[in-house]
């Protein structure tokens, strides 16, 4: 019997499997330990890439137990963690430093290693387990070789593994300058706010929502820049730091979705979702649950377009992800988390037509259309959103005019979100879990934001007026926090709290009434 290390993918965390191959008088080939129909296959792959390198593939009783076996196994992973304990077990392999290793890869008939998914958080487990060293394919190579203190081989075929084992080839591990390759990578944007002509109200909301972490939703006719501006987003927001880098990696190996020969994740994500979505797309699940659109965004921007096209089940799921910032996906043997911290940003035409309160066109919807339209989107939705946007297309004029003044940067914006962002690291730092105005808690509200009685009584004719539910009312607060914080301010002053008021456009009585 053999006795070697593979591991598997729970959530964004790993757990080793210890894979053990027994020989046996007898007949047939023996998956057990929960595996899945994947893991059960693996069997034509192995047999297939092991006579096809000449080696010689067992005709007697094979059992592979997967440990532990109450756990499920799935993918194919560990096609080659199998193929090479059946090698050692008919001695065509040195045993002897298997035990010291993790291997995991896929295999192709020919014996050649495909890639697989999860690379960095198996890396991370190995390391803490404290093995020797990990063998995974080539193309996740610099992934999984991000993890220090572990020695990280990179194989593109069975037979380098077999070579090694048996000391007839030397592998060198991988070596990368992790910080040097992120730290370079970070202000690679490829497009700017400088891009964008006019809009500076709207410039200026999306510099609060990046400066507070706020939640954001523009509206406006086609063609206004909502999604130009958006997409702009990300290159305003602080950089991402090395921990929050590396938890968005692993979310991304998870998943699947980082590309071949790739590092760190370096930039805050960008998520764009089409309407079509379906909800465990966009939060997670699945039979093997993976992570959904909301935790891929995690640490960046989820962008939701046409917010009304979306089906009101997947919008109405995302309420308490994004106050908790994280979604668990219960099944009966297990419970997984993902984080999902994300800043959400949505669009929607103001009416079916798009032009309705539009400067120059006639909207077109017939009475009632307006506020229907609106109302596929759910009140309690809209109150986890802080800053409800007016777009207005930008006039022809300032379109093709070479004299209007130069566009500001996203780095002159982003320094000032930068500033702002300090100030409230230092204000909750000793506060676990919270960094930004977006996340107070209203049991910490009255104390950060507190206001002049001035500004205490202008707030209380807004509500009165506007009619605003008690969530909007916190949500003025945070944003007119996050107002003071960019000018430098200690206290939230009136011209703080107009602004931030401003914001709050749905909510007003005659919005969308025709």
């Amino acid at each position: 019997m053999v006795k070697l290390f593979a591991s598997a993918v729970y959530g964004v965390e790993a757990i080793t499997i210890t894979t053990e191959v027994d020989v046996l008088d007898g007949q047939k080939f023996f998956v057990v330990g929960l595996p899945d129909n994947a893991v059960k296959e693996s069997q034509h792959r192995v047999e297939s890439a092991i006579k096809n390198n000449h080696y010689r593939f067992p005709r007697i009783k094979v059992v592979v137990n997967l440990s532990p076996a109450d756990i499920r196994k799935s993918g194919s992973a560990f096609d080659l963690p199998i193929a090479i304990g059946i090698l050692a077990a008919t001695e065509q392999v040195n045993k002897d430093k298997l035990h010291r290793y993790v291997i995991m890869g896929e295999l192709s008939l020919d014996g050649a290693i495909l890639p697989i998914k999860g690379a960095l958080p198996i890396a991370i487990q190995a390391r803490k387990e404290g093995f020797d060293a990990l063998f995974v394919p080539k193309q996740n190579a610099r992934e999984a070789g991000m993890v220090n203190n572990l020695n990280v081989y990179g194989i593109s075929h069975i037979n380098e593994l077999i070579d090694f084992l048996n000391g007839y080839k030397q592998i060198e591990p991988v070596q990368i300058d992790t910080r040097d390759e992120f730290f370079h990578a970070q202000y690679d944007f490829g497009i700017d706010f400088s891009d964008v002509k006019g809009q500076e109200n709207i410039k200026r909301a999306l510099e609060i929502a990046a400066a507070g972490g706020h939640n954001v939703i523009l509206i406006g006719p086609p063609g206004a820049g909502k999604t130009m501006l958006a997409k702009r987003l990300p290159s305003i927001l602080p950089p991402l730091s090395l921990l929050e880098a590396l938890e968005t990696t692993k979310i991304h190996s998870v998943a699947g979705k980082l590309p071949e020969n790739a590092t760190l994740v370096s930039k805050r994500p960008f998520r764009s979702p089409h309407h079509t979505v379906s909800d465990v797309a966009l939060v997670g699940g699945g039979g093997n649950p993976q992570p959904g659109e909301i935790s891929l965004a995690h640490n960046g921007v989820l962008f939701l377009d046409e917010l009304p096209e979306f089906k009101r089940t997947v919008l109405e799921v995302m309420r308490q992800p994004m106050e908790e910032r994280r979604v668990t996906i219960s099944r009966a043997k297990m419970s997984i988390d993902f984080p999902a911290n994300f800043m959400l940003v949505a669009s929607m035409n103001p009416c079916p037509c798009g032009y309705f309160n539009h400067p120059s066109k006639d909207c077109t919807c017939p009475p009632g259309a307006v506020q229907k339209y609106l109302n596929k989107i759910s009140g309690p939705l809209l109150d986890r959103i802080d800053l409800h946007v007016e777009v207005t297309p930008v006039p022809f004029e300032e379109l093709t005019s070479q004299n209007s003044r130069k566009q500001e940067q996203s780095e002159n914006i982003r320094e000032r979100v930068l500033k702002a962002r300090a100030i409230q690291a230092e204000r909750y730092a000793e506060q676990e879990g919270i960094y930004a105005n977006a996340q107070i808690s209203s049991k910490q509200l009255p104390e950060i934001c507190e206001l002049s009685p001035a500004g205490h009584n202008l707030l209380k004719m807004a509500m009165q007026r506007l009619n605003l539910s008690a969530r909007a009312y916190d949500r003025i607060l945070k944003v007119s926090r996050t107002i003071a914080d960019l000018e430098g301010s200690a206290e939230i002053k009136t011209e703080h709290l107009a602004e931030a008021i401003q914001y709050r456009s749905l909510d007003r009585e005659n919005w969308g009434n025709v």
